[in-house]
């Protein structure tokens, strides 16, 4: 998250930190499953190269790594003003002005507990048939981001 001085706007990136964890744990359970089916014979440690759980594993982990590469590029953020709310990526920017919001709700994802961090973020725009949704946990900063929409459920419900 970062503020810009000239104005009140917070810029919130996409959290990355999922992608990370996933990857690393399916590299470790590559590497773990190749060790434990690996043959040491004399001394000598040979490969088993014809194990279909293998090339699943392998199939998994560049999946994985694949989707960080392509997160990556994406660069996705949410980036909130006293004017607009904007929705960005590396290919185009959603902008949307306070006074085009029709409403902000908050619901809670499915079975999970009462928690600020599992809200679901619905955001109806005039003129646009469906309505905005996005996780606060998928963006870094997340208490600041749930702050920042509660103030902009406010300034839209006091109109």
């Amino acid at each position: 998250m970062s503020s810009n001085a000239s104005g009140n706007k917070s810029v919130f990136k996409y959290n990355m930190s999922f992608y990370y964890q996933s990857t690393i744990i399916y590299f470790i359970v590559f590497v773990l499953y190749l060790l434990i089916r690996g043959e040491f014979v004399e001394n000598e440690f040979t490969l088993i190269t014809r194990d279909p759980v293998l090339y699943f594993l392998a199939i998994i982990v560049t999946i994985s790594v694949l989707s960080i590469f392509y997160n990556l590029f994406k660069s996705k953020q949410i980036e909130i003003d006293d004017e607009s709310i904007a929705f960005i990526d590396r290919f185009r920017e959603r902008r949307f002005k306070k006074s085009n919001i029709v409403f902000v709700k908050f619901f809670r994802q499915k079975r999970s507990i009462e928690r600020k961090r599992f809200r679901i973020v619905r955001i109806k725009i005039e003129g646009r048939r469906r309505p905005i949704m996005f996780r606060i946990s998928d963006y870094e900063n997340e208490e600041e981001l749930y702050n920042k929409i509660l103030e902009l459920k406010s300034a839209v419900e006091s109109r």
